[in-house]
């Protein structure tokens, strides 16, 4: 058989080409994403409203936390997170007790409604459930009952909270 046959070097051609295209389009658009992952979010427009859009938002805010970004982590909270709690407390709070350097990786999650999701993380052996809510067109962290208990007694309070009770990593 002729491996030089026209069918042959046309198949060949178009494989190549399928090939090509493929891997063009999957890279392609990587430089145009935010850092939680969302195209729609880096053009302007909302972050979509699916489980891997909150699976992104989440595994950022974690990032962002455990890399020592408390600014940026307070950031990506909810409108009654950041009600609670001001940047500024929550970054001396944050620099004061957390342990900082520890990654902090998404284990699973799964949408609760339409602009809920829950999702899992652990640091460690330890893990936890967070909740992810859908406003003002993005994903954004819930901060637990605790922990908006914690936050309305500011940052010296909370602080002092911690180190009695022995949650303070850095006293």
């Amino acid at each position: 058989m002729n491996r030089n046959h026209p069918f042959r070097r046309a198949g060949a051609l178009a494989l190549v080409a399928v090939a090509a295209l493929a891997f063009s389009s999957a890279c392609s658009d990587d430089a145009d994403k935010d850092p939680a992952g969302n195209a729609a979010a880096a053009a302007g427009g909302p972050e979509p409203k699916t489980i891997d859009g909150a699976k992104a938002a989440a595994q950022t805010v974690f990032d962002r936390f455990s890399g020592g970004d408390f600014g940026g982590a307070w950031d990506m909270y909810t409108a009654a997170g950041k009600a609670a709690i001001s940047k500024t407390d929550y970054i001396k709070l944050n620099e004061t007790c957390s342990r900082k350097g520890l990654a902090i990786q998404l284990t699973s999650a799964r949408m609760e409604g339409a602009d809920k999701a829950v999702v899992i993380a652990k640091q460690l052996v330890a893990a936890q459930s967070y909740t992810m809510v859908y406003e003002q067109d993005g994903w954004r962290l819930e901060p637990a009952k605790e922990g908006l208990a914690l936050y309305a007694k500011g940052a010296d309070r909370a602080i002092a909270v911690q180190k009695k009770a022995g949650t303070c990593a850095n006293a």
